[in-house]
């Protein structure tokens, strides 16, 4: 009995032995395995006195350690300490994503760290990072290299002092003197942060980009190098031949040479002497189309005051771009204001067209100089040498000017008037065709009013000189000087008769106030006479 007992027992404890030797093995294959393996040498050797502990290895020296395999012709193992110095045709494989080539290198197996010295080369997957120096941490999958170095990818080259490259998360750092490189772009900064992933460069702090004709500057923002696209932020700056962007945020694309920015925009033709402000703006290299809108103004700075003017979209179209004929088309539309000291001017919309150098406004356009009013169905101004040439005013044509009194009104009405202009100041006027005058004589003695002159005729011209009447000529006129207390009611005003001085904008800020014209003192379009259809024609 007690024999069959003891052999029961030891059946237990065999059982027990062998159902935890399982686990005991599975124990020890969690516990990682930290050591520096050396696969292979042609030659070992020590050499205490030379090399202290260290194996002297020669000839195809193969070490493993944690899924990478370290090659080199020769190396100093040390064991104890669980590195290795190579030296050499030195190349470390991590899988057939990542190698590094050096002449030389250190690697110390307990932190998983490499250093590589001379000609090294670090490559991952498509990406190939060129250095000097390089510390390489396997534990954290990054490499620091701190002595010069190049990064390509692609068609994309970044070079800087020092940085950093993440071979997990695939982003490089570059700082101090960063050069970054492709086919269309070239860009210069201290710190810039790139994703080799998505080809995405982010800079950060001052940076020049060169990209074709254009030139830019920015303190943060992002280019991608397959796209050719820029998001620029903090107030950055696009220059090209003589025009400059500046916006909040900027985006440039350089494949197709457009542009967009927003709030704060501030656009400057140096070349034309004129800029665009608002909170959205765009422009495009190649076409030569720009756009504003949101608070849009125009200034021209072309003379010794500045205009200012403002409507809800203003757009450019360039023709026969880059061509000895280009020119240009500026429109702009819906509730058209514009000031300068000298003249003040509100319409619809307008139309300027470089090629002819005319400027149309449309629908109840209205011009202010100084104290006389002008206004009709379409005004067209003709500039020359950035100033005023002529003026012509189509349609319903009617000028008013403003007396000292305040009170009476020297006015011209015709179915058309032209104006003439001699280095910016008026020198000739022309009413052509029922042309209704009412003028208003000063005695130059004591400068009262003598009376009121109403005339008609079919064509008046008059001289000025120093914005004074030296001359007036008119064609068969018929007309009445009424001494002032027998004035006839009704004859102080023509029927066209209108003075919209609480239009007029009063300043550069005013240009943003639309005052319409009160309800019902709007141009009525005259309807023009069709010439009879011929009978024979439609039978």
């Amino acid at each position: 009995m007690k024999r069959l007992l003891f052999v029961i027992a030891g059946v237990v404890v065999l059982a027990v032995v062998f159902a935890a030797a399982p686990r005991k093995r599975a124990l020890q294959k969690k516990v990682e395995d930290k050591r520096v393996y050396l696969v292979h040498s042609d030659n070992l050797h020590y050499d205490q006195y030379r090399n202290g502990d260290a194996q002297v290895l020669h000839g195809n020296v193969h070490f493993r350690h944690q899924g990478a395999d370290l090659f080199c012709d020769s190396a100093h193992f040390y064991e104890q300490s669980n590195s290795f110095e190579a030296f050499g045709h030195v190349k470390m494989k991590q899988g057939d994503t990542l190698s590094l080539t050096s002449d030389y290198a250190y690697y110390d197996g307990n932190d998983q760290l490499a250093q590589a010295r001379y000609n090294v080369v670090l490559r991952h997957r498509k990406s190939t990072l060129y250095t000097d120096s390089l510390d390489y941490d396997r534990m954290y999958n990054f490499g620091n290299f701190f002595e010069g170095g190049k990064l390509v990818d692609g068609k994309t080259t970044l070079t800087s002092d020092w940085g950093e490259y993440h071979t997990d998360t695939k982003q490089a750092m570059f700082y101090y003197d960063v050069r970054l490189k492709d086919q269309k772009l070239f860009l210069t900064t201290d710190t810039l942060f790139y994703d080799t992933k998505t080809s995405r460069a982010h800079i950060v702090g001052p940076s020049h980009i060169t990209s074709g004709s254009s030139r830019i500057y920015s303190e943060d923002g992002y280019y991608n190098t397959k796209t050719e696209q820029s998001e620029l932020f903090g107030r950055s700056v696009i220059t090209d031949q003589g025009r400059t962007l500046i916006g909040d945020s900027v985006y440039h694309n350089a494949s197709d040479g457009t542009n967009y920015a927003y709030n704060n925009v501030v656009y400057t033709d140096s070349v034309n002497k004129n800029m665009m402000t608002g909170d959205y703006c765009e422009y495009n290299d190649s076409t030569g189309y720009a756009l504003a809108t949101k608070r849009a103004v125009t200034i021209d700075f072309s003379q010794r005051d500045s205009l200012y003017m403002h409507a809800d979209t203003f757009k450019i179209f360039t023709y026969n771009i880059r061509t000895d004929s280009v020119y240009r088309k500026i429109l702009a539309y819906n509730k058209v204001r514009a000031y300068r000291k000298d003249v003040q001017a509100v319409c619809d919309s307008l139309v300027y067209n470089t090629l002819d150098s005319c400027m149309t406004m449309y629908k109840d356009p209205i011009v202010w100089n100084l104290g006389q009013q002008l206004f009709g169905e379409e005004i067209k101004v003709y500039m020359r040498d950035s100033t005023i040439d002529r003026a012509h005013v189509l349609r319903q044509a009617f000028s008013a000017e403003q007396m000292k009194d305040s009170v009476h009104y020297n006015q011209v009405s015709s179915k058309e008037m032209k104006a003439f202009f001699k280095k910016g100041e008026i020198s000739e006027t022309q009413a052509i065709d029922n042309v209704l005058l009412v003028y208003y004589p000063i005695d130059d003695a004591d400068s009262t009013i003598i009376g009121l002159n109403y005339t008609e005729t079919p064509l008046m011209k008059m001289f000025l000189e120093n914005r004074k009447m030296k001359k007036i000529w008119m064609e068969k006129p018929t007309g009445t000087l009424y001494p002032m207390t027998q004035v006839p009611p009704g004859k102080h005003f023509l029927p066209q008769f209108a003075w919209f001085d609480y239009v007029r904008p009063l300043d550069k800020d005013d240009i943003f106030n639309w005052r319409p014209k009160k309800a019902g003192s709007e141009l009525k379009e005259v309807k023009r006479r069709e010439p009879p259809k011929n009978k024979r024609n439609h039978d």
